[in-house]
This record gives structure tokens, sequence and C-alpha cells, in this order.
């Protein structure tokens, strides 16, 4: 899929977290092992309500924040992002065949760090309502 009609093949956004057990992905990395254990895990990939694109526009700017507890975590602009939605796309449709429903999580600002049982989590993107996930 070229850059130029990416955005075509876009139908919703929203918000999502793409977690990582980082204790899980070293685990399987020290044996060799393939390291989608630590992404794939049960509850990995919350995600919120899906906003029509055709709604909301593309988003190529505007805040970008992640929280947790309160403290702020990341804080960015979608502006920052190294490669924007239709660069994802396009460089992805080379690799995989993209299909209605496929979701793509893309990348976030720095500063990702641990969570433990108890935490919230809040995140936000300009122009979609914020997510809230409690870790459990």
């Amino acid at each position: 899929m070229c850059r130029s009609r990416a955005l075509e093949l876009v139908h919703a956004y929203a918000l999502g977290l793409d977690m990582t057990r980082r204790d899980l992905q070293r685990f399987m990395g020290d044996q060799k092992k393939p390291w989608e254990i630590g992404k794939s895990f049960d509850r990995s990939a919350p995600i919120g309500p899906l906003h029509l694109a055709a709604r909301t526009g593309h988003f190529t700017q505007g805040a970008i924040w992640l929280k947790v507890n309160g403290q702020t975590k990341q804080n960015a602009n979608l502006n920052q992002m190294i490669w924007s939605v239709a660069e994802q796309i396009s460089k992805l449709s080379e690799a995989f065949e993209l299909m209605p429903g496929d979701i793509i999580y893309s990348g976030t600002p720095e500063n990702v760090g641990p969570v433990v049982k108890g935490d919230r989590i809040d995140c936000h993107i300009d122009g979609l309502p914020d997510l809230s996930v409690r870790i459990t």
C-alpha cells in the first residue's frame, strides 16, 4: 500500500496499551526462544472504544500522554512520532496482508516503565476520550 493511499484503510482510532512483561521477555531471550510470550499474555493489550475516522479525522498532531497513579510518565506531541500513521500502514503492508478488522498499535513517547498490581494507568490523545486501566 502506498503511503499516499494508506489512510483510506483506517476505519477508526482508539487508545490502547501495548503491555510488555519484561521478565518473560528476558527469560525467553535468555533461553534463545521467541520473545512473543512477553507480549501475548492475558490482558496484554487493553483498548478503548473505536472512534470512526470519518468523524475524528486523522491524527497528525496533538498531545499524547500517559500517567501512572497520577504521575506523568510520557508527554509528547503526535507530530514527534518517528513514523506517521500512513507510514506505519505502508511499511506494515509490505510485510503483512492487512485485512479489515486488523488493529495496529503504534509506538509512544519514551519513558516507558514497570507497573505493578493496583497501579492505575491513564492515557490521552487529543481528540479521543481518555482511557484508564487498573492493573489486576
